[in-house]
């Protein structure tokens, strides 16, 4: 397991509202971390879904 800080929502399912909200952000090329922030959940669980979706999320550089 990661030593990241626990998330309140850790393991829960991804709402359709979410995942619109990540395709939507993920399009404007938003950042990974923004886009975490934005949906409450952690980078890697947004990592995760993301890549199930086949959606390409900005890297900062």
């Amino acid at each position: 397991m990661m030593a990241e800080a626990k998330f309140e929502r850790h393991r829960q399912a991804w709402t359709q509202d979410e995942i619109q909200k990540l395709h939507t952000l993920a399009k404007k090329g938003m950042a990974l971390k923004a886009i975490a922030k934005a949906l409450t959940r952690s980078e890697e669980s947004v990592k995760v879904r993301a890549k199930e979706d086949s959606l390409n999320i900005a890297k900062l550089r």
